[in-house]
């Protein structure tokens, strides 16, 4: 169940600031389980599910559900369209790579000038979005804008998929796969009450979980994410972060948040109490809505679980199904540990 919820969420299209694509699927599959559900104005999903003992501590679990993705910025003469990233994309995976524009979701390809007219320098530098369009098709400005405008958003054309030996791929992994965890959690009996944020425009600095945690005013959170696994060849030991199939990512610290140090160590022995495979995140990078979470109204105790994912932030990403599924289960058993003690 919690690998085909992830399939069909990754196929969808929700770049930050448009997630309704991803929220009408998410509310349709879990408003039958839930006692409350309500949107906010930020267009964050807030679930409340009752369990069978009110809780010492009011918990909020989170996962975003906007991914990155390219906004139409202006069309040429040429019918070729320029855009520009929403949220943090590395320009070198983008040439070449398939992607869907605007509502009617037009198959287009992300070009830039070709290699044999490159001069000088221009041939040892990875191009710029500056430099680079989108390819629809169009022969010319009038014919492109007959379907496609400023404004309109672009995604990656990826598909679900399984290969190797336990490997899952797709696109918007981040965090869909934090999504998936949640709804999997809000599908079984729970031993105590939870809140349940579906968060938006986490890729743009965590806006949506702003404005869920201020309105909850939770004594707890536990954030569910995707980060950056580096195992790859020409990384060193110690910059590898974490690795896929290693188990599921606990993290001590990373540029927006220092995590609360009991929970921190809650989890830990809980992983290792019930025998789920776990792994450090072994560096300060990234952050995600614990950022902004952890510092709501008067402070939230924070925790983040996340699931090591190869090429994050790319029009395909990595996972391993025992990750995800180690994940799953350490987020549920912190939860109702967290939140029936002090």
């Amino acid at each position: 169940m919690l690998r085909d919820t992830l399939a069909k969420l990754s196929e969808l299209h929700g770049v930050s600031g448009l997630e309704d694509e991803v929220r009408e699927f998410i509310i349709k599959e879990i408003k039958p389980y839930c006692d409350e559900l309500t949107v906010n104005t930020t267009g964050s999903v807030i679930a409340f599910k009752k369990g069978r003992n009110t809780p010492e501590n009011k918990l909020m679990l989170c996962a975003h559900m906007d991914e990155v993705g390219l906004i139409v910025t202006d069309v040429s003469e040429n019918g070729l369209l320029k855009f520009a990233t929403v949220g943090g994309i590395d320009a070198r995976v983008l040439c070449g790579t398939p992607v869907l524009v605007g509502e009617e979701k037009l198959p287009g390809v992300i070009g830039a000038k070709p290699i044999h007219l490159l001069e000088g320098d221009e041939r040892s530098k990875a191009p710029e979005v500056k430099d680079m369009y989108i390819d629809i098709g169009a022969l010319s400005k009038e014919e492109a804008l007959q379907s496609v405008f400023p404004g309109d958003y672009a995604v990656f054309d990826t598909n679900f998929g399984e290969f190797g030996d336990g490997l899952l791929k797709g696109k918007a992994l981040d965090d869909r796969a934090g999504c998936a965890v949640l709804m999997e959690i809000i599908r079984r009996d729970l031993e105590c009450d939870m809140y349940f944020v579906f968060s938006t425009m986490e890729e743009v600095g965590l806006r949506g979980a702003k404005c869920a945690a201020f309105s909850l005013a939770p004594d707890m959170a536990i954030v569910v994410e995707s980060t950056t696994a580096a195992d790859i060849p020409g990384v060193d030991e110690c910059s590898k972060v974490c690795k896929v199939g290693e188990g599921a990512v606990i993290s001590f610290m990373d540029r927006t948040t220092i995590y609360d140090r009991g929970l921190f160590k809650m989890v830990q022995r809980i992983a290792n109490e019930r025998g789920i495979r776990w792994q450090f995140k072994k560096g300060v990078t990234g952050g995600n809505d614990s950022g902004t979470i952890h510092n709501s109204r008067g402070g939230v105790r924070t925790a983040a679980i996340s699931l090591p994912c190869r090429y994050l932030h790319s029009p395909c990403g990595v996972i391993a199904e025992n990750d995800l599924n180690a994940v799953c289960e350490l987020v549920h058993a912190l939860a109702e540990k967290a939140a029936m003690n002090k």
